[in-house]
């Protein structure tokens, strides 16, 4: 029998936060823990937080005090931590009659079960970091076209070059991190224990676009990927001229030593 939570209420208020690179789970102390995969502790008088190893955490029915002084307690668990975290804010509410859903900017559910909300909150943190990482690829690859055609230049500036590709490293790095860590696109495994939640996954997963946003960060992910690699082959080619013209120097200026050698010196 599952547990049901908020028992005198019908709507409440979810946030998601995208806090930091990671949570240290293992370290959580002093919360009464509701549920595990994902991590659920009561916090505040009425409220609950689910909290993702890769960052996120959704807080459910808090007030504002409670919210700060749990943000603030968690803190001291969160890896490099944002100085602006992504957010996402919407209402839940009961709705027996119809179909669990996102409708009119609100998620219908047809109970407060502890699943139900770890499921919600599943989506929520993949939207969240989903957003996080559409807003910093973004700023890169903006720079991607004005760089592809600065390639035809003969005045190139290899600062620029190497400035790029650092920027250009950190951003490949987002592919291991919602593939690797994140897994946008993987069920969770609450599923296997509770699948008849799996159409209340499906719809929410389909009304936050979670695929499609995935599928085109892939796409330009792919993009900034072979652009690093064209860049690289670019300066690579650069550099070999380079040493091929240094090479006929040498021989040019030994070939001239050697003349002046023959003229002058017999």
């Amino acid at each position: 029998m599952q547990k049901l939570l908020f028992n005198d209420r019908d709507s409440f208020r979810a946030q998601a936060l995208f806090l930091g690179k990671k949570i240290n789970l293992l370290s959580l102390e002093n919360y009464v823990c509701l549920a595990a995969m994902p991590v659920m502790v009561a916090v505040g008088e009425h409220g609950c937080a689910v909290l993702l190893g890769y960052g996120a955490v959704v807080l459910f029915n808090l007030e504002p005090v409670e919210k700060v002084a749990f943000l603030t307690k968690l803190s001291s668990q969160v890896s490099d931590s944002f100085t602006d975290p992504e957010t996402e804010e919407v209402e839940v509410q009961i709705n027996l009659a119809e179909s669990e859903r996102v409708k009119e900017g609100k998620i219908w559910l047809h109970d407060f079960g502890v699943e139900r909300l770890q499921i919600v909150a599943d989506i929520l943190a993949k939207s969240v970091v989903l957003s996080h990482y559409e807003t910093s690829l973004a700023t890169v690859f903006d720079q991607i076209e004005p760089f592809a055609a600065s390639l035809q230049r003969e005045n190139r500036s290899r600062s620029q070059s190497r400035e790029l590709l650092r920027q250009l490293g950190t951003t490949l790095l987002v592919q291991h991190k919602i593939v690797g860590r994140v897994e946008i696109i993987d069920k969770p495994d609450l599923l296997w224990e509770f699948p008849q939640l799996e159409n209340l996954y499906l719809r929410l997963e389909d009304e936050y676009e979670i695929r499609e946003r995935h599928n085109a960060l892939e796409r330009k992910l792919d993009l900034v990927s072979r652009t690093a690699q064209t860049v690289l082959e670019f300066m690579q080619h650069s550099s070999s001229q380079r040493l091929e013209w240094y090479v006929v120097i040498l021989i040019v200026v030994e070939i001239l030593l050697s003349l002046y050698d023959i003229f002058f010196n017999t």
